[in-house]
């Protein structure tokens, strides 16, 4: 039991002007935490409770689910990471540091790098002491802070440059067993977010650098999120928008008959799909084919999309090029003859098709059948383009992003896309890092054979899930705590601190909550009711009991859940029994 007059809660009543959104308000005002640089805060004692609670749940459910904790350095050599497939791309967000003698020059490579996530530190250490398949079969997990090197810090922690995360690593014998501990993993992830108190979609999202098989993310869905998830409530299809598809092009679709001979025709300076839709062209965007350019490993390809379609820049993974940028203007014009405006992919009309190494094209352009694109001459577009007669492409792909009302790919109903939060992601990894000579995790499988370990990595944002719960559980008011996370259970007011009668029912009140299992804050300051409520009301205890002088004459103390606007009588000769009732409820929850 603690004594709010000798605890530290420096509450606040108006929020912060550095806070955006409201879970990063109330962050602050609740005196949870305290910024002390960009993307770098301090948790304070009620902060550190909530965050020990969020952090025993995924304990709870990690070891439920057979992994074994472990605790890895945050500050690894970098020639495990220059080992690993990921360095070129990670390397921009992690933190480098260089160590040298006094006097000695710093080396020009970073020495030391503080680790954003551990499957380059894992795999080998792993991989060192397993030989046999008897060793496979095997989950661990660490609780550890973790650093990445955000340019634009914001949201609290949200996005933050530290941060406590929860990452996980299997590895297994065969790709059957691999997967069997991915959907173990899943299930864990689903308890674990669910004893939060959130509410959350498991959706199929994008590999990334990560690379793998597949993945799935775990959002929760909030209107300030940094992603959107297209999803069907009746099909269960949800996905992240980096990897969502539609039913847009069904599977019977058949590709329109040509309409008549290519023909060229002026477009003087016009350069764009808006332009060509205006008159005297009133081109509709739905029947334009936009052309994109970009370097992918040195290496020059193009993709193409309809007018009227985004491009999803994640789909790009699935070409298999490492690292992607849009192709220079002088670029684009030394491979195709035009300038960006005039470009377009119909046969013999590229001026050096050797050099490109792929032309890629979204299946959605199909839909078009004839349409138009650049001639891939300054001022000319082509007409009457159709799709398998005309265009010189390599592969069919899925490249465009999903709109909102496109039919689901399972049941045919208009999707809908909602901004959220992710909060967890897992990876089926393949042998991506095992297979690495120089990490070594192989080993000898039943037959004597030599194999790389089948590996997955499982990641939650334990900071990032505490925020998410206030900005998915507060009112007007304040935070509206799950019973499982919040930081105290139970809080016991005293209007008349220092009154004997008073003092004592709270200790005898409290002493029975801590008995049944809960964790109880007295707030036993000399303030007026009216600030104590205030604060109450801002913390977010769940259940709070009021002793007053009034109520005390009358026999009779106050209970109120924070989720509730009512607020009930209790006899006191009831309350222990009440209060003991209440706990047991939330303990079935």
């Amino acid at each position: 039991m603690h004594y709010w007059s000798k605890h530290y809660i420096p509450t606040l009543k108006e929020s912060p002007a550095e806070a955006e959104i409201d879970s990063h308000k109330l962050l602050l005002r609740a005196g949870l935490v305290r910024k002390i640089g960009s993307g770098m805060y301090a948790f304070l004692p009620l902060g550190s409770k909530a965050l020990e609670n969020v952090t025993r749940i995924c304990r709870e459910e990690m070891e439920k689910a057979g992994a074994m904790e472990v605790l890895m350095p945050a500050i690894v050599p970098a020639d495990y990471w220059k080992a690993g497939p990921r360095w070129n791309v990670a390397r921009e967000i992690m933190y480098q540091v260089s160590s040298a003698g006094e006097g000695a020059e710093a080396p020009e490579e970073p020495q030391f790098v503080l680790g954003p996530t551990h499957e380059e530190i894992i795999t080998p250490l792993i991989g060192g002491e397993a030989s046999s398949y008897r060793d496979m079969g095997k989950t661990f997990f660490q609780v550890q802070t973790k650093f990445r090197n955000e340019i634009r810090p914001r949201y609290g922690l949200m996005r933050a440059r530290e941060f406590i995360m929860k990452d996980g690593y299997s590895f297994d014998a065969t790709d059957e067993e691999a997967t069997e501990t991915y959907k173990r993993m899943a299930k864990a992830y689903e308890g674990f977010f669910g004893r939060c108190g959130l509410k959350f979609i498991s959706v199929e999202a994008d590999t990334g650098v990560m690379g793998g098989a597949f993945s799935h993310e775990f959002m929760v869905p909030a209107d300030v999120g940094d992603d959107d998830v297209v999803y069907n409530l009746e099909s269960g299809y949800a996905a992240n928008v980096e990897k969502a598809t539609s039913g847009l092009v069904p599977d019977d679709f058949q590709d329109a008959a040509p309409a008549g001979e290519v023909e060229k025709f002026e477009t003087p300076g016009v350069t764009t799909i808006a332009g060509l839709a205006k008159a005297p062209y009133e081109v509709p965007a739905e029947a334009q084919f936009k052309t994109l350019v970009f370097i992918g490993d040195d290496k020059p390809f193009v993709v193409v999309l309809r007018g009227c379609d985004e491009l999803e820049e994640a789909k790009l993974g699935s070409l298999g090029y490492q690292l992607a940028r849009p192709a220079t203007p002088e670029e684009i014009e030394s491979l195709l003859g035009a300038k960006p405006g005039s470009l377009g992919v119909a046969k013999g009309t590229i001026k050096d098709r050797t050099a490109i190494d792929g032309i890629y094209a979204d299946e959605a352009i199909r839909l078009i059948g004839n349409g138009v694109t650049g001639a891939n001459e300054d001022g000319f577009h082509l007409r009457n383009v159709s799709v398998q007669r005309d265009l010189d492409i390599d592969r069919f792909g899925d490249f465009r992003k999903v709109k909102a009302g496109e039919p689901c790919p399972r049941s045919g109903k208009p999707l809908e896309i909602q901004r959220a939060i992710e909060v967890g992601h897992i990876f089926k990894l393949g042998t991506k890092y095992s297979e690495n000579e120089q990490y070594g995790a192989i080993f000898v499988d039943k037959d004597g054979n030599r194999q790389p370990a089948v590996m997955g990595c499982y990641g939650i944002g334990i900071s990032r899930t505490l925020q998410s719960v206030i900005e998915q559980c507060h009112d007007g008011n304040g935070i509206v705590w799950p019973w499982s996370v919040a930081p105290y259970q139970i809080l016991i007011t005293v209007l008349d601190p220092g009154v004997e009668e008073a003092d004592s029912l709270a200790l005898r009140l409290g002493e029975v909550a801590e008995a049944e299992g809960a964790s109880v804050l007295v707030d036993d300051r000399a303030e007026r009711p009216g600030v104590k409520f205030k604060d109450a009301d801002l913390i977010g205890i769940p259940l709070r009991l009021t002793i007053g002088g009034r109520g005390l004459k009358n026999g009779e103390i106050e209970m109120k859940w924070r989720h509730e606007s009512d607020v009930q009588k209790i006899a006191i000769a009831d309350a222990e029994a009440t209060l003991r009732e209440a706990i047991k409820s939330k303990a079935q929850d």
